[in-house]
């Protein structure tokens, strides 16, 4: 298997530090709102290759940080502290708004076959680690302090910008127009490990230390939480490509000071879910969510098939009329797989055959887009359906888009519509739900919401799935 490798701009040969096992480690979300879609396309490719080190006989271990204190809303150690927005927004306190955001992004992973990672670790959890962490560093000469917060000291690095697809100006952080400049630096570069002098006189979360009562930075959340559930090496390290700079940086660069060696090998970072006026961003109030899709219609495993249908490493585009074309095509998809008779017997070399197109895509660099043109070659394939489908679901296995599952339902949908078609009242309300359906190709959403009303104060309950919408009375 090859990986590109942000590390080394290559694409490289995947080989764990230990023979059959993998350690993985993921940037978790900052628990203050709603993962937005793009920040999910993220989850989702990450998903796909712990599953296809699955697939491939790996024993892995992945870990997931959560943050729930010191992220501030510029990734220089400036501006707001999100986790206090966020409680500010509701009313609620930090620790609230953190369980209520983080159950809310694993019940969005639920909805994308998002598995959960076997350690998942809130920072608030972990302050004793962050502190013998940065302890040690100030120890070995690479920590001071200065104005009430401990900062490490880029100046004792013989090469901080490890990620250089950039140039040293374009990778400079605190120095743009209308962002404070930080005076107790060394150095433009130096970043937070634990702040003391906090900006907010509300700061709710705040723990004793040796320099005094504060909370840690965001940066030195990743490394302590990775090196205490995986050890002193790490195979992968994960995340979305604006974390390159300067978090994953500055991991690298104070667990390396810590550890005094390497840390990590891979890194795997995920090009941006982009609309048509640039990156997804919360902040400039295109949030979209899982829960606004299925609103609209659209079964979440739809976004999961339109996020794997694009390499990984290239931004993709979002649009609703992109969307649609996503869930004509897995809609297609499905409707060819429930055409498929399960008879014959497995054929162990068309199987074989068939696998090595799939494990070939994939192998090379994550290629999700030719693994699913393997999965069409199958269902093209002149072999048994047996075979098919046993082949169909062994895939699914690492694209986890329910494809056999969504299959046999609409078998079954079928035979209920067949059944249900001499009934005058029945017609009535599938007619209805065909002019629904109709208003949301039109991106006519107030007749699309206002049938749904209709129905609904009728007593018929609509769920939209893959297949179309369904209905059924209370």
């Amino acid at each position: 298997m090859k990986l590109y490798n942000s590390l080394t701009r290559s694409r490289d040969e995947f080989v764990p530090n230990e023979p059959g096992k993998v350690k993985m480690y993921t940037c978790g979300p900052t628990v203050y709102h709603y993962a937005h879609i793009g920040n999910l396309r993220t989850y989702i490719m990450e998903d796909v290759l712990d599953k296809y080190f699955r697939y491939s006989g790996y024993d892995v271990t992945r870990v997931m940080n959560i943050t729930d204190v010191g992220h501030l809303s510029s990734d220089g150690d400036t501006g707001e502290d999100k986790m206090l927005k966020g409680a500010k927004r509701e009313n609620k306190t930090v620790l609230e708004i953190a369980k209520f955001y983080t159950d809310a992004f694993f019940n969005d992973c639920e909805k994308l076959k998002i598995k959960t990672p076997e350690v998942v670790a809130p920072a608030t959890t972990c302050i004793d680690d962050f502190i013998s962490v940065i302890s040690a560093l100030i120890e070995k000469g690479y920590a001071y302090e200065a104005g009430g917060n401990i900062y490490f000291d880029t100046s004792k690095l013989s090469n901080y910008y490890v990620f250089n697809d950039f140039s040293e100006e374009d990778l400079e952080v605190g120095v743009r127009e209308g962002v404070e400049e930080d005076s107790y630096k060394k150095n433009k570069t130096d970043f937070v490990l634990w702040f003391t002098r906090s900006k907010f006189e509300d700061q709710e979360l705040k723990w004793d230390s040796p320099w005094g009562v504060g909370y840690p930075g965001w940066h030195i959340e990743c490394s302590c939480i990775s090196m205490k559930h995986l050890g002193e090496t790490l195979d992968v390290h994960c995340g979305g490509i604006d974390n390159a700079f300067p978090h994953h940086t500055n991991e690298i660069a104070q667990s390396e000071a810590y550890l005094g060696h390497k840390w990590c090998n891979y890194w795997f970072h995920v090009r941006h879910l982009n609309t048509s006026s640039g990156k997804m961003s919360k902040s400039k109030g295109e949030f979209l969510t899982v829960s606004l899709l299925e609103e609209k219609g659209y079964d979440p495993l739809v976004y999961r098939y339109f996020c794997l249908q694009s390499h990984y490493r290239k931004s993709l585009v979002f649009s609703w009329e992109n969307l649609d074309n996503a869930a004509a095509a897995y809609n297609k998809l499905v409707k060819r797989i429930a055409s498929v008779k399960d008879e014959g017997e497995i054929n162990a070399d068309d199987f074989a055959k068939y696998k090595k197109a799939f494990t070939d895509a994939l192998d090379n660099d994550l290629n999700t887009s030719l693994a699913v043109t393997a999965l069409y070659d199958v269902i093209k394939a002149d072999i048994s359906g047996k075979t098919k489908l046993a082949l169909i679901e062994d895939f699914d296995k690492v694209l986890s888009i329910g494809l056999i599952d969504a299959a046999k339902k609409l078998s079954v949908d079928s035979t209920g519509a067949e059944a249900a078609s001499n009934d005058p009242e029945a017609a009535r309300i599938e007619a209805l739900l065909n002019e629904r359906a109709e208003a949301k190709k039109a991106k006519n959403y107030s007749r699309a919401d206002e049938i749904r009303a209709q129905l609904l104060s009728e007593g018929i309950v609509i769920t939209d799935t893959p297949q179309g919408a369904k209905w059924e009375r209370k």
